[in-house]
């Protein structure tokens, strides 16, 4: 459990998730959104003193362009993982109640048009749900 932003080292963790997960954990507070508009605005007004020439226009764009492109990285390394630990919680749902189907565990695995034909049978069962009120 963490406690005031501090994330624990998980046992085995690499070096990238550890440095991720304390990316994510600074870059989603709003000081962090602070920083990023107090520079932005400190950039638009030393535009007057480059003369807004081209290379005061490099930067911003090299910046922001850098940011993004390490920032994808950082989203979908958070997104993988944070999906990884809810389907190992859906799992282990899935495998306490008696009546669940197990052959979903795994459904995830499944291709696009297998995983389509399951979602259209539970709607069905929805559907029957709703008209006959069965809770």
């Amino acid at each position: 459990m963490t406690t005031h932003g501090s994330i624990p080292a998980a046992h085995g963790e690499s070096f990238f998730d550890r440095v991720a997960k304390k990316a994510a954990a600074t870059t989603g507070r709003p000081v962090a959104f602070g920083a990023a508009l107090l520079v932005l605005v400190i950039w638009a007004m030393s535009g007057p003193i480059f003369g807004f020439n081209n290379t005061w226009q490099l930067v911003i764009n090299t910046g922001t362009t850098i940011i993004t492109f390490l920032m994808v990285f950082l989203i979908q390394n958070g997104q993988n993982r944070d999906t990884a630990a809810v389907q190992i919680k859906l799992d282990e749902l899935i495998k306490t109640i008696q009546a669940a189907d197990n052959r979903l565990l795994d459904l995830e695995e499944l291709g696009a048009d297998d995983i389509e034909a399951k979602r259209r049978e539970y709607e069905k069962v929805a559907e029957i749900a709703r008209e006959g009120d069965v809770r």
